[in-house]
């Protein structure tokens, strides 16, 4: 319980740091997201506010099926979902809407209302669709019967069709304007209308709920009349079939003896387990006397071994047979004793012994025969019971082969009988209620006059078009948040690998500004603490000593590692601390530039060898040396790797207190892995927003692969956005109002 208790808070902490996290990113990328709420919000408003108001006027009705009276249909209503749904498809039906036009005369009444000629010479639009609408017609001919001009429902032509009618045209836009609601868990349906003019909402909102109940009964009407008419076709049809099928069934029943062919069915399947279960007796009982036969067989004539077998064992003649042979031997073994063998009184006894042995041989050969009779009647019995499990067996799947026609044709003929029945049924049914209707409808409240637009709300499509705007921009955010792969803070690094940040360096802004000579400039600014920070992480990576040979590089050029490795000096030598640095840079050399001294002799005529003299300078106005790189060679990578740059670390190793060596790119060249074997330790210059994982991951393999001992990240060109929220951020702030 103490455990449990104890990680909670730490749940908590991530839970607040993750929504945290999640905040900053909305705040880095705030540019978008009120770019994107802009643009979606000023659509927005041009759209509604550049949309024609419009009135709705509506009305609510009950409809429900008429289940008809009691004995002439079934007077319980039965549930269906879907008859609601189906009435206010056949409210929205073109023929609906088309009545509405025929009643209310629209065509020609109201006809400016809904087919206005919108060619106005004012409008500059209106004069673009005019000299549109004239290039068609140039080009396809005159539109015919197109007297309503410029509406959008019917002025349109689609290869050859024809266009619509005034009539068509009308009622397809009333169509379109036309809603239908259903009230829930009521049968209430709530029909609504929208038009420009609220007069004209409210007629068509009247007058379409007679045009719903005409088209309702003239539905009802001509169905009925159909369907009397197919019905009564059809019934005929299927008394036709019906005889004929009865004629083909009592036929096929008499020449096939049929009669009986229900009771048959039944009688069969018991003879068939009857004969099973005969049948698995007699083959038990076989199995048996085989056994004791085939004992017998291998016993022969020894009639020790044939007393083994139960059924001697058994025996009562036998079992009295061997008590007696055994007294008479007891007998001649005493009278053996007294009188010899061929004495009258041996001599009986033996001949008594002889009597008893073949009476027992008798017996045994009795039960011999007995025993093989009784396993020749069981294999007999077996036999026949077989033969008359296969007859029956035939018989029955003869039968069965019968009695499938037999019902394929007795289906035929109660198919027949119920479809016509059913005809029948019908036909009486309909001729009665052809005049009753199928739907009954109840105006519950009446179509009212609209006082105000119900299109467009505006208050609501503002606010949908802020919330949609911040949303977009808020998923666009995290998009383009979670598509940049780039290392962000430093928190990234140390999530991700698992390695050390020795601090952040923050991005220099302003007109001016140089990064390489601001610590010398500002030595209180944020920067200069950075890499204060920086030297205290070097100072405390190793238990013994702190590094005194360090190695600088990054992943790809421009990432900062030469001003890194400047600035690290730097603050090094306001320790008292004899530093020098080693442009170890063969192909892009910049040391010498940041100082603005000559490149004449360096590294590389040392290396090769063309020089004597000293190499290491001393820069003007600071305590830091330099070796430059001299002048380019044509085999950097076998000059760094060679044993006098191993010699010449060692060297100046004892001669300084720090040996900075500014190298080449790890993903560019090779150099920066041969000099990781030379040094103490490795820094990794990281630029945010730039460094990518797989490059830094890529990199760190190379590192890892030759054994390099990783010191950690410099985290460099981190800006306030990448960083807001976390330590960094506030450090920053209290330091730029003290050096204030």
């Amino acid at each position: 319980m103490h455990n449990n208790q104890a990680q909670d808070p730490f749940l908590d902490d991530e839970q607040e740091v993750n929504l945290r996290e999640y905040f900053f990113v909305i705040l880095k990328r705030k540019n978008i997201v009120f770019t994107i709420l802009g643009v979606v919000f000023f659509l927005t408003v041009i759209v509604t506010f550049s949309a024609t108001p419009l009135y709705t006027s509506s009305s609510e009705v009950v409809i429900e099926r008429n289940h008809g009276s009691a004995g002439l249909e079934n007077q319980y209503a039965t549930y269906d979902p879907e008859f609601l749904e189906t009435q206010s498809e056949i409210i929205t039906s073109m023929k609906v809407a088309r009545r509405v036009v025929d009643n209310l005369k629209l065509a020609t009444n109201y006809r400016h209302n809904f087919l206005e000629d919108k060619k106005d010479p004012s409008s500059f639009f209106a004069t673009i669709g005019t000299g549109i609408q004239e290039f068609v017609d140039r080009l396809f001919g005159p539109a015919k019967n197109n007297q309503g001009g410029g509406d959008t429902f019917g002025s349109s032509l689609k290869g050859n069709e024809e266009i619509l009618s005034d009539e068509d045209s009308i009622a397809l836009m009333i169509k379109k304007r036309l809603a239908v609601k259903l009230v829930k868990k009521t049968k209430i349906v709530e029909i609504a209308y929208s038009d420009k003019h609220p007069a004209m909402a409210k007629l068509v909102a009247d007058a379409l709920i007679k045009a719903y109940m005409d088209e309702i009964l003239d539905m009802k009407l001509t169905t009925s009349k159909y369907a009397l008419q197919w019905m009564t076709a059809k019934a005929d049809d299927e008394r036709k079939k019906l005889e004929d099928s009865e004629k083909a069934l009592q036929q096929y029943m008499r020449a096939n003896d049929l009669v009986t062919v229900e009771n048959k069915l039944t009688i069969y399947p018991q003879k068939l387990t009857e004969f099973s279960s005969q049948m698995s007796k007699a083959q038990a009982e076989k199995k048996s006397l085989e056994d004791v036969f085939n004992k017998i067989k291998e016993a022969g004539t020894n009639i020790q071994q044939l007393g083994n077998v139960p059924v001697f064992a058994e025996n009562p003649v036998l079992k009295s047979s061997r008590e007696s042979i055994f007294k008479a031997r007891q007998n001649i073994k005493e009278l053996s004793k007294k009188f010899g063998n061929k004495h009258p009184t041996m001599v009986k006894a033996n001949d008594e012994l002889s009597e008893l042995l073949n009476q027992q041989q008798s017996e045994i050969n009795r039960v011999i025969a007995t025993t093989k009779n009784s396993y020749e009647l069981a294999k007999s019995q077996e036999n026949n019971l077989q033969e008359l499990l296969t007859s029956t067996k035939n018989d029955l799947l003869n039968l069965n082969e019968k009695f499938v026609q037999y019902s394929i044709m007795k289906r035929d003929v109660d198919s027949n009988r119920a479809v016509y029945e059913a005809l029948t049924a019908g036909i009486k049914k309909e001729g009665v209620t052809d005049q009753s209707q199928s739907v009954n409808i109840w105006v519950v409240e009446n179509p009212a006059f609209p006082d105000a637009p119900s299109k467009p709300n505006k208050k609501r499509n503002l606010a949908l078009g802020l919330i949609i705007g911040l949303m977009s921009g808020i998923g666009c955010a995290f998009l383009i948040e979670y598509l940049d792969n780039t290392v962000k803070s430093e928190n990234d690094l140390e999530t991700r690998f698992g390695l050390t940040v020795l601090g952040t360096v923050e991005q220099l802004k302003g007109p001016g500004s140089s990064i390489e000579s601001h610590v010398l400039q500002q030595p209180l600014s944020p920067i200069a603490e950075s890499y204060r920070l920086i030297r205290s992480g070097l100072l405390l990576s190793s238990a013994e000593h702190p590094p005194r040979t360090i190695l600088v590089t990054s992943m790809e050029a421009k990432e900062g590692k030469t001003t890194t490795t400047l600035n690290i000096a730097r603050i090094l030598c306001q320790g008292n601390k004899k530093v020098l640095i080693v442009d170890c840079d063969l192909r892009r050399p910049r040391i010498h530039s940041l100082f603005a001294m000559e490149n004449v002799l360096g590294l590389s005529n040392f290396l090769t060898g063309n020089t004597q003299e000293n190499i290491v300078h001393k820069v003007p106005g600071e305590e830091i040396f330099i070796i430059s790189s001299g002048p380019i060679p044509p085999n950097p990578s076998e000059l760094v790797s060679s044993k006098k740059m191993k010699t010449l670390v060692e060297k100046m190793s004892e001669s300084f207190d720090f040996v900075l060596l500014d190298s080449p790119p790890v993903q560019s060249v090779t150099d920066s892995l041969a000099l990781t074997q030379l040094v103490d330790g490795t820094i990794v210059v990281v630029r945010a927003g730039k460094t990518t994982y797989e490059m830094l991951q890529s990199g760190l393999k190379k590192l890892t692969d030759v054994r390099c001992h990783f010191l950690g990240f410099v985290l460099n060109g981190q800006t306030k956005s990448n960083a807001a929220g976390s330590y960094y951020s506030g450090y920053t702030t209290y330091y730029t109002k003290d050096s204030e």
